[in-house]
């Protein structure tokens, strides 16, 4: 009886992929409207902000199941803008970033967790040669076609990461206790993609 229904099964099956297949599609990060920014502790009492403006990432997303399957990005160093041009320039030189000898910064996901609102991706970071696993907690927004007949989808992430995790070690112990810069970095996404087409 099962041997009979067997091919029947395998049928439905591929039909089942090959449906989630069709529903998935690519979208080109669009870097004009789109935020890769960050935030950390600073003197203890304050948080620096700032951003990464040249970066480039392929995101595939289900529309119809609002919900990502995966995603990739890398990001240019030394594009790192904090609104202060010596701190810039500190953050690119090996006490941070070492963008002279490593350029580039990405991220490649390995598993995709829920939908809609509540989104986790999964991904290795790689930042100054040094990789470790993040989970990107976010929510996929929506897709809409823009007035140019173009098709963009938006998502939103964050994480926390540990900066020493990755080799960025520089600090100075303040008289009033604590230190210059804190530990934790706050990495906060706004993503907007543009469908490719075929």
């Amino acid at each position: 009886m099962f041997r009979k229904l067997s091919p029947i099964f395998a049928v439905f099956a591929a039909f089942i992929l090959t449906a989630q297949a069709a529903s998935a599609a690519t979208y080109g990060v669009d870097p004009v409207h789109s935020q890769v920014q960050f935030s950390v502790d600073h003197l203890v009492v304050f948080k620096v902000s700032g951003t990464f403006d040249e970066y480039e990432g392929e995101i595939e997303a289900d529309a119809s199941g609002k919900t990502l399957k995966s995603a990739k990005a890398s990001i240019k160093v030394a594009s790192i803008d904090t609104r202060e041009a010596k701190r810039d320039d500190h953050l690119r030189s090996a006490d941070f970033f070492d963008a002279a000898n490593h350029p580039i910064m990405t991220f490649v996901s390995r598993k995709v967790e829920g939908s809609g609102d509540d989104i986790t991706v999964f991904g290795d970071l790689t930042i100054r040669g040094t990789t470790r696993e993040v989970a990107l907690k976010g929510r996929f927004r929506g897709a809409n076609t823009d007035p140019w007949g173009n098709v963009r989808a938006g998502f939103s992430a964050s994480t926390v990461i540990n900066r020493h995790d990755y080799g960025l070690n520089w600090n100075k112990a303040l008289e009033t206790g604590g230190f210059v810069v804190g530990d934790d970095v706050t990495i906060t996404l706004e993503i907007q993609g543009v469908l490719k087409k075929t």
